[in-house]
């Protein structure tokens, strides 16, 4: 985890709030700490690249409230149970379809797919929080809290207990269902008094069993999706805490399902929505979309991380596809873009193996300190990553300054972005196609074969064992010290 700086740079951290539709300087709940809830996965599948994209977002905001100083906690919960196959209260647990169609247990399921999502995000460059929250740990507690609103704020049917969210001021403000623009709007269900009401807990059908079940006041069943979102955020960062975090499409029905719960809970029933929502603050990151339109699982075949390595790319080249747009902007994907990123990435990477070894010294140097303001403002300005993307490139790229000092301001910059530039290597950037049809070792044997043609100035035999790596899907590179790449198709 990259340390906070010693002392704060000075420009003033301005987040966009997607409850108040406005930005706004930060102000934490409690002095000097820095309090962060992001929504995780449901673990039944692998998580797809757009999935992804909303854990670099809140990676570079908790990487830039610690380069701000403050003391981050961070939380991510792992969603094991509750999630149906549809927002809107219907179809089934997320967790018990996939276990029944792979024939698993639910727990089974739930770690498998909990260790390939930690994976991903280890080789994306993301932290660790300060804790992962499973869904299922805090059952109890989600009973209890259930208890404390139901008689204000619930009521039954026979598929469990259901909030009514007429009993909360200006419900559905974060996603605007009460606007013109209709968004937030929840299909009809049979039974519930309004539309958006939703399940606080679903007991189990009768003749039914669920491997995920407890038993509860309302029978026995599950929790709802949203009520654990609130539950573990009040658990261990309290009520208010600063910021709330997830993807876009979070904005519409669950965040305003969990800011319903969060002012029942707190007992509040008035109109200040913002004090009493449980966040501070609410950020979305935007969609990320192919030329077909937004990315997800539903057409059954989808693009996840290991993807993107089985075709050659390194996993931080995606991470710098991301930082290349700012979070609140939809992000298109495409193979072009992948491998543009990856070229910047290398070039990035090639900058900073100069200073690498060199012993990291105070910025005294006007030039580096002023890029480095430039770059504070950058990131202090809803996190703007591509305005600071530009700025660490330019201080890889200068010459004429000391080591040192440069070394100091590019740890710093990274310290943010998390790319890795101080230890990756070039030659870790050249990650092998699952396609590939000759490896490393015949690969140094031909190249060694042409050097020696070269040297004999057969160039005509040289140009064969060239076309011949060509074939293969390898690219030689004379006059570069890493000799060859992968040649990666777009």
């Amino acid at each position: 985890m990259t340390d906070a700086p010693a002392s704060a740079p000075g420009a003033p951290l301005r987040l966009f709030n997607s409850l108040t539709r406005q930005l706004e300087d930060f102000r934490p709940v409690h002095p000097g700490e820095a309090r962060v809830y992001s929504c995780g996965p449901t673990v039944y599948n692998y998580q797809h690249i757009g999935n992804m994209r909303a854990y670099v977002f809140a990676d570079t905001l908790g990487r830039t409230l610690a380069f701000k100083g403050y003391a981050l906690r961070h939380i991510i919960n792992i969603t094991d149970v509750g999630h149906l196959t549809s927002d809107a209260d219907a179809g089934d647990d997320k967790m018990e379809k996939a276990a029944a169609s792979q024939g698993k247990s639910a727990w089974d399921i739930a770690a498998f797919y909990t260790a390939e999502f930690k994976r991903d995000l280890a080789r994306l460059g993301v932290r660790d929080p300060a804790k992962w929250t499973v869904a299922t740990d805090y059952v109890p507690r989600m009973i209890a809290f259930a208890e404390r609103i139901a008689d204000a704020h619930c009521y039954q049917l026979d598929s469990g207990l259901y909030f009514d969210v007429s009993t909360v001021a200006d419900y559905g403000r974060l996603a605007r269902a009460v606007t013109d623009e209709g968004e937030g709007r929840i299909d009809e269900v049979e039974g519930k008094r309004h539309a958006a009401d939703f399940a606080i807990w679903r007991r189990t059908p009768p003749g039914e069993t669920r491997q995920m079940e407890w038993d509860s006041p309302w029978g026995r069943g599950a929790p709802g999706w949203h009520l654990e979102c609130s539950v573990m955020g009040e658990a261990e960062l309290g009520l208010p805490f600063d910021i709330h975090t997830g993807g876009i499409d979070h904005r519409e029905i669950h965040h305003p399902n969990e800011i319903a719960q969060n002012q029942a809970w707190r007992g509040c029933g008035g109109l200040d929505c913002a004090e009493h929502s449980g966040a501070r603050m609410w950020m979305h990151n935007n969609f990320l979309i192919d030329r077909g339109g937004k990315m997800s699982k539903s057409a059954g075949e989808f693009l996840r991380l290991q993807t993107l390595v089985d075709r050659g790319y390194h996993p931080l080249a995606y991470r710098l596809m991301c930082l290349q747009a700012h979070y609140r902007s939809e992000l298109e994907f495409s193979w072009e873009g992948l491998g543009a990123a990856l070229t910047r990435l290398k070039r990035l990477v090639m900058a900073a193996t100069a200073v690498r070894e060199a012993e990291a010294v105070p910025v005294t140097d006007r030039r580096l300190a002023d890029l480095l303001a430039r770059f504070d403002a950058a990131v202090s300005d809803d996190l703007n990553t591509p305005i600071a993307l530009t700025l660490i490139e330019e201080a890889a790229a200068m010459k004429k300054v000391d080591a040192g000092q440069k070394r100091t301001l590019l740890a710093r910059m990274d310290g943010v972005l998390g790319l890795d530039l101080l230890t990756l290597s070039r030659k870790a950037l050249r990650v092998r196609p699952k396609g590939a049809t000759i490896d490393e070792t015949a690969i140094e044997a031909t190249l060694a074969r042409r050097k020696e043609a070269r040297a004999a100035r057969d160039f005509a035999a040289s140009d064969t064992l060239r076309d011949e790596l060509g074939a293969a899907g390898v690219e030689v590179m004379d006059g570069d010290p890493l000799g060859w790449d992968w040649r990666l198709e777009s």
